[in-house]
């Protein structure tokens, strides 16, 4: 269980560390991501990008099992 708990941990590390290149490329600003904003907050949820996301790592994890 430790194993897979520090493979995810490194995984989302990377994810963090890719995201500001995968933002320019337009993940991140997808039809379905909620953007609030108003004068003074601004609220951004990319819920289409985390089901995309979500998709394409569960595929991966599939690959390797």
């Amino acid at each position: 269980m430790s194993k897979v708990l520090i493979i995810l941990g490194t995984i989302l590390i990377l994810i963090g560390l890719v995201y500001p290149y995968l933002s320019s490329l337009g993940i991140g600003r997808l039809p379905g991501d909620i953007v609030i904003k108003k004068e003074n907050f601004n609220l951004y949820f990319p819920l289409t990008s985390a089901i995309i996301i979500s998709i394409i790592i569960s595929m991966i994890i599939r690959l390797f099992r």
